[in-house]
């Protein structure tokens, strides 16, 4: 219903189109002015040890093929048997990431994270476990803020619950997160695929720096290891074909004051702009960057 009341209001919309670089170029030329919302879609990479081995995957990659399979296959969600012959109705091809009957290691947290703990639930996994670098948060804020330098009112940093959580704690009996936890090496099994991880613990020194803790090193199994330790940029091949100058993680440099570019009628919003973020904010910058084009435009303002 939205699309139609956008469309009716004169807003075409494209889908099924790459968007490369010399498509972006004709784009500029043949507009007055482009917004780039293009996210930040580059993973974090865990480049250790047997990083190539088969079986490890970015959390995006896990997650989007699932929902793939969902929606091209209704019958799928009551399954994780996904092939040709149960009758796919659209254009997915079939490359489904099973967790089922796997030893699963998430690396990283957040969002993303506890979806990677969910869907790895639902497929039926042998065994599920989570890393997270940094130490666990403390069940309530500090309301002195001496201690943790998180007082009341900024938004508590403290121990949270999410779905994923309380799911894996009533299949295994246990919170599937470990704190401190360091990867160092992924394991092959042999022929080319993972069968483990080697971790060691870690403890934030004097200096603010992450220290490993003698005779803690040991090996989890995992057959199945995704990534989910958040993005890094844009890709860049956008950026690059309109030479826009950027910031130091290589996000397009833009202000909000104007959501200008260093490239003429381009403009930067979300989180291809300030890195990877929250919904509320790319909410925030689309009305942002709409009112700086209207202004570029000779709008009035609003």
């Amino acid at each position: 219903r939205r699309v139609d009341l956008m469309e009716a209001e004169g807003i075409s919309f494209v889908t099924g189109a790459e968007v490369d670089a010399a498509a972006i170029s004709e784009t500029v030329e043949g507009f007055d002015a482009t917004v780039l919302a293009i996210g930040s879609t580059v993973p974090n990479n865990l480049p250790i040890p047997g990083r190539d081995l088969d079986g490890i995957v970015y959390a995006m990659e896990f997650l989007t093929r699932n929902q793939k399979a969902l929606f091209a296959n209704p019958p799928a969600l009551l399954t994780t048997e996904v092939t040709p012959e149960v009758g796919l109705t659209s254009k997915y091809g079939g490359g489904f990431i099973s967790a089922k009957g796997k030893h699963v290691v998430v690396i990283g947290g957040g969002d993303t994270g506890t979806d990677c703990i969910g869907t790895s639930l639902r497929h039926g996994c042998k065994s599920l476990i989570n890393f997270e670098l940094f130490p666990a948060p403390p069940d309530e804020q500090d309301k002195r803020g001496e201690a943790s330098g998180n007082p009341w009112p900024l938004w508590p940093r403290i121990m949270r619950v999410d779905y994923g959580h309380e799911e894996a704690s009533h299949r295994f009996g246990a919170d599937p997160r470990t704190y401190s936890v360091l990867s160092k090496e992924f394991v092959s099994d042999g022929a080319g695929r993972v069968r483990a991880v080697k971790t060691v613990q870690v403890e934030v020194g004097p200096d603010g720096r992450f220290a490993e803790v003698e005779g803690s090193e040991r090996e989890h199994p995992a057959d199945l290891v995704i990534l989910a330790m958040g993005f890094r940029h844009p890709e860049q091949e956008i950026v690059r074909a309109l030479r826009l100058e950027t910031d130091q993680r290589s996000n397009a440099k833009a202000s909000t004051s104007d959501y200008k570019t260093s490239a003429p009628g381009v403009f930067a919003a979300g989180d291809c702009r300030r890195g990877q973020s929250l919904v509320v904010w790319a909410i925030n910058e689309g009305r942002g960057v709409a009112k700086s084009v209207d202004a570029y435009l000779g709008g009035k303002g609003w």
